[in-house]
């Protein structure tokens, strides 16, 4: 059982698809975001492409507060 210190990363990770249908939007946005490099920061694991939830969700709403001003 883990600690309450230590992070926890099986419900934290999205991969690719999981992000797209997050987000609501196509798995080729999302992957064209990330060849642009203005989609949420993400990470190679192994071959497959990963999202944190929380970086997601950050980059969303860096998101909505600048198209906001």
């Amino acid at each position: 059982m883990p600690h309450a210190d230590e992070p926890r990363f099986g419900n934290d990770l999205m991969t690719l698809a999981e992000t797209a249908a997050y987000l609501r939007t196509p798995v080729a946005t999302v992957r064209y975001w990330r060849h642009l490099g203005i989609g949420p920061a993400g990470f190679r694991l192994g071959r497959r492409v990963i999202y944190r939830r929380a970086e997601v969700d950050r980059w969303l709403c860096q998101r909505q507060a600048t198209d906001g001003q």
